[in-house]
């Protein structure tokens, strides 16, 4: 399986998830939500080639982590992965929508000078203004939405500018979350949990391994049997992520 957006480091056991994590995915990418929690989690999660740590600072803490920015800026040149970042623009986080938009500036700024980065875009309740962002700063990388959440006309706008969008579990369990999923170019489509803060039914959080069910829907929305829809999410990850080999556990 393939979880590009994990936040494997906020399990409570998550060091004890780690080898069962790297044995049954193909690979796994952990969303950090400041940059101080990058530093730590790289250490604590280094030596498993198939897990990487993004550095981020999620926009849902923009005002208590805001004096990490420079801190955030300054790393990005080290990580080979950006994310969580982005705006939420939901009711409870909108009042901070201007100082989540600096953060993303400056972020997408600094991944331009460095030529460029894959990252895990959050986009909640804000999908035109990170799409605005995005226009501003057109070498920055591959924006890869994480449950997408926005209209058809905001889907079909990402789509344009060469989006990639990463869906769970989750999302694919409501009715507009398949209609977007259906939406969305098959070749630029990954697989997430979002956990733990996604849930299953009874409130367990996703597991990274656990994405198989997002995959089943992808097999309905795309018709495709099952066996098809995994090559096509393996080539997809190759795609995105170029480095990665039959050593790193990807056939």
């Amino acid at each position: 399986m393939i979880d590009f957006h994990s936040h494997l480091d906020l399990y409570p056991n998550a060091p004890s998830l780690l080898p069962r994590v790297a044995k049954q995915n193909i690979f796994t990418l952990v969303v950090s939500t400041s940059p101080r929690a990058w530093l730590a989690t790289s250490r604590v999660f280094a030596g498993y080639p198939n897990i990487k740590v993004a550095l981020g600072l999620h926009p849902e803490i923009a005002v208590a982590k805001a004096a990490e920015m420079d801190l955030l800026v300054g790393l990005v040149a080290q990580a080979e992965f950006i994310g969580e970042i982005g705006l939420d623009g939901s009711p409870r986080f909108k009042h901070s929508l201007a100082l989540q938009r600096r953060i993303l500036d400056v972020v997408l700024a600094e991944c331009e000078r460095v030529g460029g980065r894959v990252m895990s875009l959050h986009s909640r309740g804000a999908a035109d203004q990170v799409l605005d962002a995005l226009e501003a700063h057109p070498k920055a990388g591959t924006p890869v939405f994480h449950w997408f959440s926005g209209t058809k006309k905001q889907l079909r706008r990402a789509v344009d500018q060469g989006a990639w969008f990463s869906v769970g579990p989750s999302m694919v369990a409501s009715e507009k979350g398949r209609q977007l999923v259906s939406e969305m170019p098959a070749a630029n489509v990954l697989l997430e949990t979002d956990g733990p803060f996604a849930t299953k039914a009874d409130g367990t959080p996703w597991f990274p391994w656990e994405t198989g069910q997002a995959a089943q829907a992808l097999c309905d929305l795309w018709r495709m049997p099952v066996e098809r829809v995994r090559a096509q999410l393996v080539s997809n990850l190759k795609t995105i992520v170029p480095g990665l080999s039959t050593a790193d556990g990807i056939e």
